[in-house]
Protein backbone atom coordinates (compact mmCIF):
# COMPACT_ATOMS: atom_id res chain seq x y z
CA UNK A 1 0.00 0.00 0.00
CA UNK A 2 1.53 3.18 -1.15
CA UNK A 3 0.28 6.55 -0.10
CA UNK A 4 1.27 9.90 0.01
CA UNK A 5 2.01 11.16 3.62
CA UNK A 6 -0.52 14.44 2.79
CA UNK A 7 -3.84 12.31 2.09
CA UNK A 8 -6.63 12.56 4.81
CA UNK A 9 -6.37 8.85 5.00
CA UNK A 10 -6.18 7.39 8.33
CA UNK A 11 -3.21 6.24 9.46
CA UNK A 12 -3.48 1.92 9.31
CA UNK A 13 -1.89 -0.04 11.88
CA UNK A 14 1.69 -0.87 11.03
CA UNK A 15 2.55 1.73 8.50
CA UNK A 16 5.24 4.25 8.78
CA UNK A 17 6.19 7.51 7.34
CA UNK A 18 9.47 8.00 4.99
CA UNK A 19 10.97 10.88 3.59
CA UNK A 20 11.84 10.17 0.41
CA UNK A 21 16.03 11.76 -1.05
CA UNK A 22 17.77 10.91 -4.20
CA UNK A 23 20.94 9.95 -4.88
CA UNK A 24 21.41 9.89 -8.65
CA UNK A 25 18.64 8.09 -9.92
CA UNK A 26 18.41 5.93 -6.33
CA UNK A 27 15.74 6.99 -4.02
CA UNK A 28 16.15 6.05 -0.22
CA UNK A 29 13.81 6.65 2.09
CA UNK A 30 14.45 8.06 5.78
CA UNK A 31 12.44 7.55 8.62
CA UNK A 32 10.57 10.71 8.87
CA UNK A 33 10.61 11.31 12.84
CA UNK A 34 14.37 11.42 12.22
CA UNK A 35 14.27 14.43 9.85
CA UNK A 36 14.46 17.67 11.44
CA UNK A 37 14.81 20.27 8.42
CA UNK A 38 14.55 20.03 4.20
CA UNK A 39 17.09 22.73 3.46
CA UNK A 40 19.34 24.41 0.18
CA UNK A 41 22.79 24.03 1.75
CA UNK A 42 25.13 27.40 1.65
CA UNK A 43 28.15 28.64 2.94
CA UNK A 44 29.72 24.81 3.46
CA UNK A 45 33.31 25.42 5.05
CA UNK A 46 35.39 22.48 4.61
CA UNK A 47 37.29 20.70 7.69
CA UNK A 48 41.39 19.81 6.84
CA UNK A 49 41.91 16.27 7.49
CA UNK A 50 38.16 15.03 7.52
CA UNK A 51 36.93 12.17 6.20
CA UNK A 52 36.24 11.90 2.83
CA UNK A 53 32.39 12.17 3.46
CA UNK A 54 32.48 14.57 5.64
CA UNK A 55 31.78 17.96 2.99
CA UNK A 56 32.58 20.45 5.80
CA UNK A 57 30.77 22.54 8.59
CA UNK A 58 27.70 24.92 7.83
CA UNK A 59 25.19 27.23 10.35
CA UNK A 60 22.14 26.20 10.05
CA UNK A 61 19.78 28.60 11.99
CA UNK A 62 22.92 30.01 14.41
CA UNK A 63 24.08 26.08 14.95
CA UNK A 64 27.62 24.48 13.30
CA UNK A 65 26.25 21.72 11.64
CA UNK A 66 28.13 18.84 9.89
CA UNK A 67 27.63 18.56 6.49
CA UNK A 68 27.66 14.80 5.33
CA UNK A 69 27.71 13.63 1.60
CA UNK A 70 25.19 10.68 1.04
CA UNK A 71 26.68 9.88 -1.81
CA UNK A 72 30.41 9.44 -0.59
CA UNK A 73 28.64 8.13 2.47
CA UNK A 74 27.39 5.37 -0.01
CA UNK A 75 31.10 4.54 -1.92
CA UNK A 76 28.76 5.79 -5.36
CA UNK A 77 30.34 7.66 -8.03
CA UNK A 78 31.20 11.35 -7.74
CA UNK A 79 28.13 14.08 -8.87
CA UNK A 80 28.13 15.00 -12.35
CA UNK A 81 25.37 17.30 -12.47
CA UNK A 82 25.57 21.27 -11.49
CA UNK A 83 21.97 21.85 -10.41
CA UNK A 84 21.24 22.23 -6.58
CA UNK A 85 21.98 20.34 -4.09
CA UNK A 86 19.61 19.55 -0.91
CA UNK A 87 20.12 19.23 2.53
CA UNK A 88 18.55 17.05 5.20
CA UNK A 89 18.88 17.90 8.68
CA UNK A 90 19.05 14.56 11.28
CA UNK A 91 20.35 14.38 15.20
CA UNK A 92 22.57 12.01 16.51
CA UNK A 93 23.64 12.16 20.33
CA UNK A 94 22.66 15.72 20.70
CA UNK A 95 24.90 17.15 17.50
CA UNK A 96 22.95 18.41 13.98
CA UNK A 97 24.14 16.83 10.79
CA UNK A 98 23.27 18.29 6.95
CA UNK A 99 22.65 14.94 4.87
CA UNK A 100 23.74 16.30 1.81
CA UNK A 101 22.00 14.63 -1.64
CA UNK A 102 20.74 15.43 -4.95
CA UNK A 103 17.03 15.16 -4.72
CA UNK A 104 14.26 15.07 -1.65
CA UNK A 105 10.86 13.56 -2.80
CA UNK A 106 7.48 13.24 -1.42
CA UNK A 107 6.97 11.77 2.24
CA UNK A 108 5.43 7.90 1.40
CA UNK A 109 3.21 6.17 4.19
CA UNK A 110 3.82 2.43 3.65
CA UNK A 111 2.88 -0.23 5.22
CA UNK A 112 4.68 -3.88 5.95
CA UNK A 113 2.65 -5.12 2.90
CA UNK A 114 5.65 -3.70 0.37
CA UNK A 115 8.49 -4.51 3.26
CA UNK A 116 11.47 -6.88 2.25
CA UNK A 117 14.18 -7.60 4.36
CA UNK A 118 17.88 -6.51 3.16
CA UNK A 119 17.89 -8.21 -0.12
CA UNK A 120 21.11 -10.91 -0.25
CA UNK A 121 22.54 -9.15 -3.83
CA UNK A 122 22.10 -5.49 -2.12
CA UNK A 123 25.79 -3.38 -3.08
CA UNK A 124 27.47 -4.76 0.15
CA UNK A 125 28.97 -1.23 1.08
CA UNK A 126 24.98 -0.40 1.34
CA UNK A 127 23.96 -3.70 3.77
CA UNK A 128 25.22 -2.19 6.74
CA UNK A 129 23.36 1.22 6.75
CA UNK A 130 19.72 -0.23 5.38
CA UNK A 131 17.04 -1.47 7.32
CA UNK A 132 15.09 -2.85 4.24
CA UNK A 133 13.65 -2.08 1.27
CA UNK A 134 10.49 -1.36 -0.27
CA UNK A 135 9.04 -2.35 -3.65
CA UNK A 136 7.20 0.42 -5.08
CA UNK A 137 4.83 0.32 -8.43
CA UNK A 138 8.98 -0.69 -10.51
CA UNK A 139 10.92 0.90 -7.84
CA UNK A 140 13.36 0.33 -5.15
CA UNK A 141 12.68 2.65 -2.15
CA UNK A 142 16.36 1.39 0.10
CA UNK A 143 15.44 2.26 3.46
CA UNK A 144 18.07 3.47 5.29
CA UNK A 145 19.52 3.44 8.64
CA UNK A 146 20.06 6.63 10.41
CA UNK A 147 22.24 5.48 13.41
CA UNK A 148 24.43 3.36 11.49
CA UNK A 149 24.95 6.15 8.69
CA UNK A 150 25.92 8.81 11.10
CA UNK A 151 28.45 6.11 13.19
CA UNK A 152 31.34 6.16 10.29
CA UNK A 153 33.81 7.44 12.63
CA UNK A 154 32.73 4.69 15.45
CA UNK A 155 33.01 1.95 12.40
CA UNK A 156 36.66 3.65 11.80
CA UNK A 157 38.28 3.60 15.82
CA UNK A 158 36.81 -0.21 15.71
CA UNK A 159 38.38 -1.59 12.65
CA UNK A 160 41.55 0.63 13.22
CA UNK A 161 41.60 -1.05 16.48
CA UNK A 162 41.34 -4.51 15.38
Amino acid sequence: MMQAANSNATETIGTRDFVTVFVGETMFGLSIDRVHDVFIPAGVTPVPLAPPEIVGLLNLRGRVVTALCLRRRLSMAPRTGEGAQMAIGLEQGGETFALIVDGVGEVLKLGADTHEPVPINLDARWRDLTLGVHRLDGRLLVILDVDALLAFDTQRRTAGAA
